[in-house]
């Protein structure tokens, strides 16, 4: 007699595994080409990240530098970000700064999503970094790794307010306070206010510094 329990254990002792359909991961289209990040507000990278509280509920961290300053000028910590809300504080980045020439960021769905792709229109270009690749968005992994290592990995978060006062500290010195031998060792901040590098654009829209 063969039963269902005798067939799971054949099937167990075989290695066998359902057939499972997987989905293609959609790439976004890129509508422009980053250029090196050679002046401030000429290349923003963005990014997410993932921890949980104390009660093991998801906590989500979104982080958006300049590549070429260094400074942390934005991010979002939240249970969930979409992709709304995501181009909300992009948009009120953008009263204060200006809009940068170009947006660098992975293919996660919020940003490529329709609504980003709205936002985005012809105030700023699109780059998206091929999947699997993420040296080719180096500054945000190497500052993602940076809040990893000194901020998420030592600290345990009480509740969603206790994590987003920790992370907003935790940037706020590195704004501050962190100096970059990139920077001439100076902090992001103090070089930014230093700068004299600006970005121009000619007539066809391309970039100048």
């Amino acid at each position: 007699m063969v039963n269902h329990k005798k067939i799971q254990r054949l099937w167990r002792e075989e290695g066998l595994r359902v057939p499972q359909r997987r989905r293609r991961k959609r790439v976004g289209a890129s509508t422009a080409d980053a250029p090196s990040a050679s002046a401030p507000n000429l290349v923003w990278a963005v990014d997410f990240q993932f921890d949980s509280d104390e009660r093991g509920r998801p906590i989500k961290i979104c982080s958006i530098i300049d590549e070429h300053t260094r400074e942390c000028i934005g991010g979002l910590v939240d249970r969930s970000i979409t992709a709304t809300k995501l181009t909300d504080h992009l948009e009120a980045l953008v009263a204060v700064r200006g809009a940068p020439a170009t947006l660098r960021c992975d293919n996660g769905p919020e940003l490529i999503s329709e609504a980003m792709a709205h936002w985005a229109g012809t105030r700023t270009g699109l780059s998206y970094i091929p999947p699997g690749s993420p040296w080719r968005n180096g500054y945000i992994e190497s500052f993602n790794s940076r809040i990893r290592d000194e901020c998420l990995n030592i600290n345990t978060f009480y509740s969603l307010l206790h994590a987003r006062v920790v992370i907003s500290d935790w940037k706020t010195e590195y704004n501050h306070d962190r100096r970059h031998s990139s920077l001439g060792y100076l902090a992001p901040a103090d070089y930014a206010r230093q700068c004299t590098h600006h970005m121009e654009t000619d007539d066809s829209h391309n970039v100048r510094t």
